[in-house]
């Protein structure tokens, strides 16, 4: 995983886990605060590796959809890393 400060981290994911908590866990700059998706602190345009992410659920989807997001930007505290193999660079936008 790459963060916005261009420093790459590579982690494993062995089940679905939060991107924030991968992050946080991994010193990865993405601000957070709420963890509910309703603050989108946690806003993230996903450079690469969007299909390594599971598809938004409802609260995410709202809020993003309430943000005018691109279909590029996730909540990093509501998207699920899926496990196994593959890269996600990301770019915090708040």
């Amino acid at each position: 995983m790459e963060c916005s400060a261009g420093r790459a981290k590579t982690v494993e994911v062995n089940e679905a886990v939060a991107l924030v908590d991968v992050c946080d866990d991994h010193y990865a700059p993405v601000p957070f605060s709420c963890r509910s998706a309703s603050c989108a602190t946690c806003e993230i345009e996903v450079l690469e590796g969007m299909e390594f992410l599971e598809p938004p659920a409802a609260a995410e989807q709202d809020l993003l959809e309430i943000l005018a997001a691109p279909s590029n930007h996730r909540l990093a505290c509501q998207a699920q890393v899926k496990p196994g193999g593959g890269i996600i660079r990301l770019r915090a936008i708040n």
